[in-house]
C-alpha cells in the first residue's frame, strides 16, 4: 500500500477571521481523499498558541485550549518535523509527532494570511499550500496591494491613507483631507484585515467618522476610497505557480448594502446574498476579467491560488462594457474555503470539483518546494 502524504492543515489563528478560519478548514478536512492523505490537525488559539494533540478543532471551538499541549514546529529542513512540548520538571521536553509532507495554511487575516505563517514554514523547510512569503504580505496590506498592481498598469480605485495615530491627534484635518478629496459615499478600510470586517459605507461627516473608529479598531493603517457607482462585486479563482490560470468568473449580489461580514457569514435563507455564477457578463468583459485576475496575480508573483476580487460600475455614464469601468479590488491569498465559498465553487463550476481541487493545491505546493530546492544557498564562484 502506498504511503499516505502527511498533511498538516493548519487554522483558527490570531485574526479576526478566526471563526471563518475553523469553517473552512473543516471543510478540507472533510473532503480530503483518506486513503491518499494523512490528516494533522493543527489549531492556533486566539492568543497565538499552537494546538497539535487531542482535538485541536473541539478544542477552538469549545475556547478550552488548555486540555490539549502546546505545540512548536522546529526551524530544522531536515527533520521537517511538528514538535509537543510538555514540561518535564526541569525543564521543557520536545515530542516528535511525526515528519510533515506538506502543510495547508486555511488561515484568514493577520498573523497567517499576512506571510508571517509562511515564513515559519519557509524556515521549518516545509512546503505549503498557497502564496510566498512576500505575494502574502503584499496583498494582506490594501495600501501597499494598490501601489503595486498601480505600479503595473492596472486599474484600481484611488485613496487616501490614513494612520491611526494621526487620527487621533488630528481628526479634524482628516476629515477634511478626505471630504476636500472625494464625494460621499466612501469606504473606510483597516489596511490589513479580510472578511470585510471593519468596512463601513460612509453617507456624511458623521459616518466617516464612526467608519474611521471601526476601522481603527483593526489596524494602525487605514485607508478611505470612493464608493464605485452602482457598483457590482466580481470575482475570479486563480490556481497555479508561475502558469496560473483563471476560472469563470463569478458575481455576488449582497443582501446588504455591500458585502460585509454580515451579508457574508451571518445572513442566511431568503436574506443570504446570492452567488451567480457564472457573472452575467458579456464574452468581451468576461474574457477581460480573467485576464486581469492572471495579470494581478502575476504582479503580486503569487503561487498557489488566490481570489481576485473587481468592483464593476454599471452607470449610464460608465456602462458595464466599458473597459474603463473595471477595478481590481483586492486579492485574497487563503480565500475562504468552504464548500459554498467563492473560490472551489467558481473553480467547480470551471470543471474541477472541489477535492480534485485540494489534490491541485498540494500538487503545486510540492512543485514549488521543489523548484525552490534547485535555488544555490552558498556562492559557488564560476570558473
Amino acid at each position: 500500500m502506498t504511503q499516505r502524504i502527511r498533511v498538516g492543515v493548519i487554522f483558527g489563528g490570531r485574526s479576526g477571521e478566526h471563526e471563518v478560519s475553523l469553517q473552512s478548514a473543516q471543510s478540507v478536512m472533510s473532503a480530503v481523499d483518506r486513503e491518499k492523505y494523512e490528516i494533522v490537525p493543527i489549531g492556533i488559539t486566539k492568543d497565538g498558541r499552537w494546538i497539535a494533540s487531542g482535538d485541536p478543532m473541539r478544542a477552538l471551538e469549545a475556547g478550552e485550549p488548555g486540555a490539549s499541549h502546546p505545540a512548536a514546529l522546529l526551524s530544522d529542513p531536515a527533520r521537517r518535523s511538528l514538535m509537543r512540548l510538555e514540561d518535564a520538571g526541569k525543564g521543557v521536553k520536545a515530542t516528535p509527532l511525526g515528519e510533515l509532507d506538506v502543510v495547508f495554511p486555511v488561515l484568514h487575516g493577520p498573523y497567517g494570511e499576512d506571510g508571517t505563517v509562511q515564513g515559519l514554514l519557509e524556515l521549518a523547510g516545509l512546503p505549503y499550500v498557497g502564496a510566498q512569503v512576500t505575494a502574502s504580505a503584499v496583498a494582506m496590506d490594501k495600501v501597499i496591494f494598490k501601489d503595486v498592481i498601480r505600479a503595473h498598469g492596472l486599474p484600481t480605485v484611488e485613496h487616501v491613507v490614513v494612520k491611526r495615530k494621526t487620527w487621533r491627534a488630528q481628526p479634524d484635518e482628516v476629515l477634511a483631507e478626505i471630504e476636500d478629496r472625494f464625494d460621499y459615499p466612501v469606504f473606510t478600510k483597516p489596511a490589513n484585515l479580510g472578511s470585510s470586517v471593519g468596512i463601513t459605507k460612509c453617507h456624511d461627516g458623521s459616518g466617516l467618522t464612526t467608519g474611521l473608529e471601526d476601522a481603527a479598531r483593526y489596524d494602525r493603517k487605514m485607508l478611505v476610497e470612493p464608493a464605485v457607482p452602482e457598483a457590482r462585486e466580481i470575482e475570479v479563482s486563480v490556481l497555479g505557480n508561475d502558469d496560473p490560470v483563471a476560472s469563470l468568473p463569478g458575481e455576488i449580489v449582497p443582501s446588504r448594502e455591500f458585502y460585509s461580514y454580515e451579508a457574508k457569514y451571518l445572513d442566511a435563507g431568503d436574506r443570504a446574498s446570492d452567488l451567480l455564477i457564472p457573472a452575467p457578463l458579456s464574452e468581451e468583459m468576461t474574457e477581460r476579467v480573467r485576464r486581469l485576475a492572471v495579470e494581478t496575480y502575476r504582479a503580486i508573483d503569487c503561487s498557489g491560488m488566490a481570489r481576485v476580487d473587481f468592483l464593476l460600475s454599471g452607470t449610464v455614464e460608465r456602462p458595464m462594457d466599458d473597459p474603463e469601468a473595471l477595478y481590481v479590488n483586492e486579492v485574497n491569498t487563503i480565500p475562504g474555503f468552504t464548500k459554498i465559498s467563492m473560490y472551489p465553487k467558481l473553480w467547480e463550476a470551471t470543471g474541477i470539483p472541489y477535492p480534485e481541487l485540494i489534490d491541485r493545491l498540494i500538487e503545486l505546493a510540492l512543485e514549488r518546494h521543489r523548484d525552490k530546492a534547485r535555488t544555490e544557498i552558498s556562492y559557488q564562484p564560476v570558473e
